[in-house]
């Protein structure tokens, strides 16, 4: 027969561990390790704290900083989960010298960060200028979309949001009736109430929860003065579309450095369009880089690409001012250039689509007739748009709705009635021309597709690599606070892979 040798997992044993042992040079626990104990200043901390006389000592913001960014490089963005990580994991027990911070220190070490976040990310990004991993000529802005820690549910503008409250409040009256006739009648076996207490309270704290909102906030407006939809969980959150639908959440920009994909400047913003951004993000790389010891024309004469989502007048203005060599797609640059003709086979066949030429202009009546013969009215004299004028016409709804031809002429799903712009002038000083020809040149068309390899790589790591699937904390400042983080988790990485780390 077999012997084995006996074990019993019921006995106690006594490891010797050495904690710094545990971190291993060429790892990125090292890397955040080294940086944050040799590089990075710390002290802008202190002011947070008053206790040198009375009261007890705090976790070290070194310890802090440690298990958080080596949390988010692991995937772990719950404060909760770094906190068990802390009691069990023995690299994290090695960066917190075996402390336990509890996820209330975690989290309110997180969100207090709004004065240091940024001194910390322009050390590391002095660590990777000193380390020669900033090329310094080529630069590419991107963004993603990230589902905030709010409900889109919860969103509408006040009117929406004022309805949504009454009908609440009407549901509750209904409740409440039916749980008196209840009560009245004579029915052997009345139903257990409670089901229907508790269905009354969660209804009634949602209608107080409207209400208080209401009370506190107005209207939300956007860019063009117009009134958006807020949200009543998280304000700064916005609606986007994205690939996958429709999100409330946050947009994660940053400006990457082409030769090791850097990240030089990273901001979260609460608006789903992307050409509002590229200005506040350039203005933005150029403090940091000042921080680090560059002039302020660090950008004249450098290289930028950016997705057609940036394309307007004012961005283009931004990099004439700049003296930046950008190349900034329009949307229809595709269609314009023949690599991309092969592309229409492997697309799903569909009707084409109506184009202005199918529409008849009524020049009497000054009204467009669209192919089922419907008119579309005068609706709009004269508006711009990248320094394009345009007219805008508009049909009824009524005619759309009912029309078989609406997936061949209206764009998006949910649109109810046709609009077309006509084009009838151009604005002066229209630097978006410029921009489509230069793009559209044989040497734009070299530049412009070196921007998905530097600028996506960024995202996959951070979205997936470190898992960052949705931000935890509500309002700009703090999510920007855990945006930074993670880009700076991220440059880390490319300093311990490519440095002396």
């Amino acid at each position: 027969m077999a012997k084995y040798k006996r074990y019993d997992y019921s006995q106690n044993v006594l490891i010797p561990v050495s904690l710094e042992d545990q971190l291993m040079p060429g790892t990125l626990e090292f890397a955040v390790h080294t940086l944050i104990e040799t590089r990075m200043d710390l002290s802008v901390f202190d002011r947070n704290y008053n206790n040198d006389e009375t009261g007890r000592s705090a976790y070290d913001p070194k310890v802090l900083l440690k298990v958080v960014l080596l949390g988010y490089s692991r995937g772990l963005i719950s404060s909760r989960k770094i906190e068990q990580a802390c009691r069990e994991n023995i690299i994290f027990m090695a960066l917190a010298c075996g402390q336990h911070p509890d996820h209330s220190t975690i989290a309110a070490f997180v969100s207090s960060m709004k004065d240091q976040i940024l001194p910390l990310f322009r050390d590391v990004l002095l660590v990777c200028e000193e380390q020669k991993l900033l090329g310094g000529t080529f630069f590419a802005l991107d963004g993603c979309k990230l589902p905030s820690n709010a409900s889109k549910e919860w969103s509408g503008k006040i009117s929406d949001l004022k309805r949504r409250k009454e009908k609440i409040e009407q549901k509750v009256l209904q409740l409440l009736d039916e749980q008196i006739e209840v009560d009245h009648s004579r029915s052997s076996e009345p139903p257990d109430p409670t089901k229907r207490e508790r269905q009354i309270r969660k209804l009634q704290n949602q209608a107080d929860r409207i209400k208080k909102w209401l009370n506190e906030n107005g209207p939300r407006t956007g860019a063009s003065g117009r009134e958006v939809q807020s949200n009543v969980t998280d304000n700064e959150s916005a609606k986007m579309h994205t690939s996958h639908g429709t999100i409330q959440g946050y947009n994660g920009q940053a400006l990457v450095d082409k030769k090791h994909q850097v990240i030089c400047h990273a901001e979260a913003f609460g608006n789903g369009q992307d050409h509002g951004h590229l200005e506040p993000m350039l203005d933005g790389a150029k403090k940091n880089l000042q921080a680090i010891g560059h002039s302020q024309d660090y950008f004249k004469g450098k290289t930028l690409t950016a997705d057609a989502n940036y394309h307007n007048h004012n961005s283009i203005k931004k990099c004439i001012e700049e003296e930046l060599d950008a190349y900034i797609p329009d949307l229809k640059f595709r269609t314009r250039d023949s690599r991309f003709d092969t592309q229409k086979r492997h697309q799903e066949q569909r009707e084409k689509p109506f184009k202005l030429k199918d529409f008849k202009h009524d020049e009497v009546r000054d009204q467009y007739i669209c192919p089922c013969n419907k008119r579309l009215k005068l609706n709009v004299k004269k508006f711009s748009r990248d320094r394009i004028i345009y007219r805008r016409y508009v049909a009824d709804v009524k005619d759309c709705q009912s029309c078989l031809l609406k997936r061949r002429c209206l764009r998006r799903k949910n649109a109810k009635r046709k609009t077309i712009d006509v084009p009838i002038g151009v604005a002066k000083n229209n630097y978006s021309k410029a921009m489509v020809a230069k793009v559209d040149s044989e040497k734009g068309r070299k530049i412009y597709p070196q921007r998905m390899a530097i600028a996506e790589p960024v995202f996959a790591n951070i979205r997936v690599h470190k898992r960052l699937n949705r931000f935890t904390l509500r309002g700009k400042i703090k999510v920007n606070i855990q945006w930074l983080l993670y880009c700076m988790v991220h440059n880390m990485g490319k300093i311990m892979r490519y440095a002396f780390i």
